[in-house]
């Protein structure tokens, strides 16, 4: 079986690297399924992938209320530095938000204690700025304050950052996941209150030989890495589809077609898509998502998740974009999951098929076959 995604495209190569390793770590699902707490979770909380892009949805009466839950499903973490002496953080760079957050340690939360928290009196070039700052989850808000401070990225040394600290994070929702904030890399417009991104300002210091970045997802625990300001040949083969953004907010895309066995089976007329590294899985339209899970023989369970038998899935190893999410414990979790609206998002399980360039001087998207 052979699944493909049509895009228009032209091709280009480009050079200029600043890495930063990536790890990849079981995503918040997972380890809810081990604790036994999925289903409760589910049943207590509406889960939409879509909800994390109010923008893409303006007339969603619920979007605008949980534009970060799908922290359920991220799984690539890297670190990062804020302070002088530098105090070190895990985060997500996530391309579907662009703020930076990370917990502060005046947080009693039991997510805060269970995580590395930021101490502003230990830093000689932390600032405030008496500004509050709130961020909407599913589970309830992460209530915290503006503060300015050095980040370093790898070898990339931002001063004079504004970033979240997170006073209050709600739930036990935060408290099983493995990194301790996001750093976002969205455009400048989605950032809450203003804020200039941590990219932005790489670029507006002129620490990038390029205004772009990219991303490699290794389907092992480690050689994922994200490259700000250049291109790393070594990580695709064949040349660069480049697509134009189409809003520049998300990095989102015009797509063709999505076609199975060389049968279109969704997004017919074209339609668009975001390209996430901040999700785990592919999420659309539910017809479309319906046809795909026909076509993997997958079935859906009471709280949303698709799974399908090991013993009667001949096909998986040979889909190119497909990927699947194996619990040892039961059957194969689907990768592709329904969401709100028309729009597709194409998240770590497309990610790792194709190395992706984010490239903002030309706002285009770059897609190449991943080694």
């Amino acid at each position: 079986m052979r699944f493909l995604v049509l895009l228009c495209a032209a091709s280009v190569l480009s050079q200029g690297i600043t890495r930063l390793p990536l790890e990849r770590g079981k995503k918040l699902r997972e380890v809810l399924r081990e604790k036994g707490l999925l289903h409760h979770f589910f049943q207590h909380h509406r889960y939409d992938i879509g909800t994390k892009f109010p923008h893409a949805f303006p007339n969603g009466t619920e979007v605008a209320t949980e534009p970060l839950l799908n922290t359920l499903d991220m799984e690539y973490y890297g670190t990062i530095s804020i302070g002088t002496p530098p105090q070190d953080f895990t985060v997500v760079f996530d391309t579907g938000s662009s703020n930076l957050w990370v917990p502060s340690n005046s947080c009693t939360s039991l997510a805060c204690q269970n995580h590395q928290m930021f101490n502003p009196s230990q830093s000689s070039t932390y600032k405030s700025t008496g500004q509050n700052l709130s961020i909407q989850y599913g589970t309830g808000n992460m209530e915290g304050i503006v503060g300015s401070d050095t980040v370093t990225v790898a070898s990339l040394v931002d001063t004079n950052q504004l970033f979240g600290l997170s006073t209050t994070e709600p739930g036990q929702f935060f408290v099983h996941v493995k990194f301790d904030g996001v750093l976002g890399l969205g455009y400048p417009n989605l950032a809450a209150d203003g804020i200039t991104p941590v990219f932005d300002n790489l670029v507006n210091e002129s620490l990038l030989e390029e205004n772009l970045f990219s991303v490699y997802l290794s389907r092992e625990t480690t050689g994922s890495v994200v490259i700000f300001g250049g291109i790393d040949e070594s990580y695709f083969t064949g040349s660069i589809n480049w697509i134009f953004v189409s809003y520049q907010g998300y990095w989102q895309i015009s797509m063709d077609s999505i076609i199975v066995n060389s049968q279109e089976i969704a997004c017919s007329g074209g339609c668009q898509a975001i390209v996430d590294t901040g999700t785990s899985l592919v999420a659309g339209p539910p017809s479309g998502i319906s046809n795909i899970q026909s076509a993997v023989g997958a079935r859906q369970d009471t709280y949303g998740e698709s799974n399908a038998s090991k013993n009667t899935s001949p096909h998986f190893p040979h889909l190119r974009f497909l990927a699947q999410m194996q619990n040892d414990q039961g059957p194969c979790i689907s990768s592709f999951q329904n969401t709100s609206g028309d729009l597709w998002i194409l998240g770590d399980v497309f990610i790792r098929v194709y190395y992706s360039i984010f490239d903002r001087a030309n706002n285009r998207v770059g897609l190449a076959k991943a080694i």
